[in-house]
């Protein structure tokens, strides 16, 4: 099966009918591989995204990198919606339905290999769901690591996280923190000190894409960050 963005697959129960867990927005027939991308969103807030959702409209052109940079057969290209705007504290929503979205396309295509592609608070989301042996590398996009978040699940995995040190949004610092616990943990970490673009990516967007996508194009080939 082949789609394009307007006619993306959805997947997974909801009452809400404007609410889309798991969309497939390009699939070959028989996919091997898939980029599952991850968008920012909020510490709290236990309301959906909105219908024009900013956050998620970022990561396009990220999507649009990786199918650019496909050599030899082309990943499934999806995106986790999210039940809510926010993290929301010890229930981390954004991380459960990361976790969801794999078990998903696990289910649908046994032997999938999944590179997880997230931007801030999706980052964080995508590094919890990190864990998961589908997975084969995270790209973690001016992440959100507060201290004390869990690292010991990146074990063995290709970690590259992508910053730049004038984010006022996300920290750093923090990134770089977790970078080097997930480097100890026996994570395969690269950082990333972009020279510009703050949080939202906009300055120099076409570095942020096409790095993005070289790196999760290589985790999914089994070359490392």
């Amino acid at each position: 099966m082949t789609t394009a963005d307007r006619a993306a697959r959805t997947h997974g129960p909801s009452s809400d009918p404007a609410h889309r867990p798991l969309v497939v927005h390009r699939s070959p027939a028989a996919p091997r591989s898939a980029v599952l991308f991850l968008h920012g969103g909020q510490a709290d807030g236990t309301r959906p995204p909105p219908l024009l959702n900013l956050p998620a409209l970022r990561m396009r052109p990220f999507r649009r990198a990786v199918a650019r940079t496909a050599a030899g057969e082309a990943p499934l290209l999806a995106s986790v919606r999210y039940r809510c705007r926010g993290w929301n504290g010890a229930a981390a929503d954004a991380a459960r339905d990361a976790r969801w979205a794999v078990e998903a396309l696990v289910a649908d295509y046994p032997g999938l290999r999944i590179v997880l592609v997230g931007h801030s608070m999706g980052g964080r989301a995508a590094l919890h769901a990190g864990g998961h042996p589908a997975v084969r590398g995270i790209v973690a996009l001016a992440p959100w690591c507060p201290p004390g978040d869990p690292v010991d699940q990146l074990r063995g995995k290709p970690l590259a996280l992508l910053h730049d040190v004038h984010d006022r949004v996300t920290d750093y610092q923090g990134s770089r923190a977790y970078g080097e616990r997930a480097r100890l943990a026996g994570a395969d970490v690269q950082f990333l000190t972009m020279p510009r673009g703050r949080h939202t990516m906009l300055q120099e967007a076409g570095k942020w894409h096409r790095t993005a996508a070289r790196l999760a194009r290589a985790m999914l080939a089994g070359a490392g960050p």
